[in-house]
């Protein structure tokens, strides 16, 4: 499948004419859990050549579209940022950019922009930033628990990996890793909880999780009471941040004279 993927990235320089500058995994195989049926995630950072910035029209207006998106199979769904938005969503503290920067599957990486992107990491993201994004994944989808005795099983991986996200971030203050099992690991201890986790963390990845269930409330209660103290918390985050544009500025100015000449 490697060799698939790098085959669609060159195929996509050349239809696109841009260069790739990174691709990762960033869906359930790059969280540790992928079952059977699992298409591969891949994500992508792309730039133009200097001479469609050098325009009245910037990248992401009209028809300068700043993504791409090819419609594969059931089995690989690739979709990529253009640079410029890719720096001013890392700008923001974006976790699903992050995400892809802290993904352990690298399909593939050219030149230096990613490795100087992670350079800058601890300078550059807002741990409350992340944290709030990963409060609200969790809250809408237990909100999916809540409703309904009967629920999908995949629901609770949807819920408690942003939760153990969010926790990661309140005691440690940085980005957190995207394994689920990393997570599950520091966070929660041996006990009836744990062994439900790990029995549906077993079902998944075996891919016995069609259809939907009985709601598990020993699972829902820990979600939801963690998700209380975790608002909670979160008032007493606030680590000012500088405006990191001029550095991001040369970086992108930088990644065109290496790529491009």
């Amino acid at each position: 499948m490697r060799k698939t993927i790098i085959n669609t990235l060159k195929k996509l320089e050349s239809d696109y004419n841009v260069k790739v500058l990174y691709a990762c995994e960033s869906g359930s195989r790059a969280w540790g859990f992928p079952s059977r049926y699992s298409d591969y995630d891949v994500r992508f950072i792309y730039v133009h050549p200097p001479e469609t910035y050098l325009s009245i029209d910037p990248v992401g207006i009209g028809k300068k579209r700043d993504v791409i998106d090819v419609p594969m199979n059931d089995l690989l769904d690739v979709s990529g940022w253009e640079l410029t938005k890719a720096l001013k969503l890392f700008r923001k503290s974006n976790p699903p950019l992050l995400e892809w920067l802290h993904s352990t599957i690298i399909y593939y990486e050219a030149f230096s922009t990613i490795h100087q992107m992670k350079k800058l990491n601890n300078s550059i993201i807002s741990p409350a930033s992340c944290l709030h994004h990963y409060l609200n994944m969790a809250n809408k989808n237990v909100g999916a628990l809540l409703h309904g005795e009967q629920v999908k099983m995949k629901m609770y991986f949807n819920a408690l990996r942003p939760v153990l996200a969010a926790k990661w971030i309140e005691q440690l203050n940085e980005f957190p890793p995207l394994e689920f099992q990393q997570l599950l690991e520091r966070f929660v201890p041996n006990g009836e909880v744990r062994t439900k986790i790990d029995i549906l963390l077993k079902r998944k990845m075996t891919g016995d999780m069609i259809g939907s269930e009985p709601r598990i409330d020993l699972i829902k209660d820990f979600l939801t009471d963690e998700i209380a103290r975790l608002e909670s918390s979160t008032k007493r985050i606030n680590v000012k941040i500088t405006d990191p544009t001029f550095t991001l500025d040369q970086l992108f100015r930088d990644t065109l004279k290496e790529v491009w000449g």
